[in-house]
């Protein structure tokens, strides 16, 4: 390809292939064979020199497609969070192959080498999950995987505790912030998230989960797996946004409707009671009125911190989304395993081996989990969220021109040569010129 040279495949069969100058009278061709019991293949015949004209150099590269493009700038997207365009991966072919490529062929190399980095396609990452779940509670002994599907194998819920976080929450303080935010995928959905804070105020997680979007029975469904793996401490307190929602699984999952119908019984059975306690102060001689203790967490901005650093992975299939939570749990573990927070940190989250390693029983080896009933909306899918009512978003400034409401990408302002201030040269670095006295146009310079 640096070259310029084209081929064609000349013969193959699955032992061997043939591959040829796309020129009739080239001899430069290539020849090799696969080896037995074993993916690797070996030349054994190889003519190096072209033979062909010079000139013969089609425009056009046909070996230059999506997928050869996509293993080409596969390294650069190991990273989720960097941003790599379509003119970027045309500006390193031109760069590294001199290759000229379309922005459509650019933009389908990416997207196969992401689909070669996350784990297969987006369908084809629903058909790894239970595996990987198997996998990961193999591994990590203790934590909870929850996976809930609905008619036809399709999926529906998902919710994952590692046994590392569980044994972490009995040192850290019982308030707990729940949060949702969108996923960026070919399907949607919402991740759930459970998040707390240790001893140095840091954000410890608890909990994750995956819903077709914020209702109430998604919201119940995980606050149901959340209250049975962490349990029901009279003195747990749950901060949230006011979404209508997460107060109605709140309310439906901690019981605080038993309490009204008590007090109906108590009020109808003994006239003048309901007025007397009233008066006393129910948070006073109720459990589920006591002003539980939520030392300085008043909002949810640990939540929202989280969802700022997924903001990159929740653009992620699922298989290969659950495998970057994991990875950046394992990560602050690690990190934060020092001598004065040991207990706190002192489960170990485990890596998943290799695909290649998996080790599933014959269940879930042949179980097909499907995609979500979901329309999938044509077009390029939405990434930036939509503005809150009375939300002010920040103004870009362009580093060219230094004004606001644009970017460098999309300056249009001419900018000057020279430019001075408003007063002309005067105060300016740039050197003043004389004017010249016509007699010394043609004098001789002293040397």
């Amino acid at each position: 390809m640096t070259e310029k040279f084209q081929y064609k495949v000349f013969k193959s069969k699955p032992s061997f292939v043939v591959v040829r100058c796309i020129h009739t009278s080239c001899s430069w061709r290539v020849r090799a064979k696969k080896l037995v019991e074993s993916e690797y293949w070996m030349v054994t015949k190889y003519e190096k020199n072209h033979t062909c004209p010079t000139d013969f150099k089609p425009v056009r590269r046909r070996q230059a497609t999506s997928w050869v493009v996509g293993e080409c700038v596969k390294r650069k997207l190991i990273n989720p969070g960097r941003v790599y365009r379509p003119r970027d991966v045309m500006d390193d072919m031109k760069r590294k192959f001199g290759v000229d490529i379309s922005y459509s062929v650019a933009w389908r190399g990416r997207e196969c080498a992401y689909d070669n980095l996350r784990l297969g396609t987006p369908e084809q990452s629903y058909k790894l999950l239970p595996g990987y779940l198997h996998m990961l509670m193999d591994t990590n002994p203790g934590s909870v995987v929850n996976l809930e599907v609905s008619n036809g194998n399709r999926f529906q819920y998902l919710f994952i505790a590692f046994a590392a976080s569980i044994h972490g929450f009995s040192y850290c303080r019982p308030v707990i912030s729940i949060d949702a935010t969108h996923l960026k995928g070919k399907y949607r959905g919402v991740l759930f998230t459970a998040v707390c804070h240790d001893a140095n105020q840091q954000i410890f997680p608890l909990a994750f989960g995956v819903g077709d979007s914020e209702n109430d029975a998604s919201w119940s469904w995980f606050l149901h797996r959340v209250k049975s793996v962490f349990g029901s401490n009279p003195a747990l307190v749950i901060v949230s946004d006011r979404h209508r929602s997460i107060n109605n699984a709140v309310q439906e999952t901690y019981n605080l409707q038993d309490f009204h119908v008590l007090f109906y019984t108590l009020s109808s059975a003994v006239p003048g009671v309901k007025e007397y306690l009233e008066a006393v102060g129910l948070h006073r001689w109720t459990r589920s009125h006591a002003p539980s203790k939520r030392y300085n967490i008043m909002t949810t901005n640990i939540s929202e911190s989280l969802n700022a650093v997924l903001v990159k992975v929740r653009e992620l299939p699922i298989t290969a989304l659950v495998n970057e939570i994991r990875l950046l749990c394992q990560k602050w573990f690690h990190e934060r395993r020092t001598k004065f927070w040991h207990e706190t940190y002192r489960g170990v989250i485990n890596p998943i081996p290799h695909i290649s390693s998996w080790t599933t029983p014959q269940q879930i080896s042949e179980f097909e989990l499907q995609p979500p009933d979901v329309r999938t909306v044509a077009g390029r899918r939405r990434k930036r969220r939509l503005p809150s009512m009375g939300e002010e978003l920040p103004t870009p400034k362009c580093s060219r021109c230094k004004e606001r409401g644009h970017n460098r990408a999309t300056c249009q302002n001419p900018i000057a040569l020279h430019p001075t201030d408003e007063a002309g040269c005067s105060g300016s670095n740039l050197p003043t010129h004389q004017p010249i006295h016509p007699s010394d146009q043609h004098s001789t310079p002293q040397l």
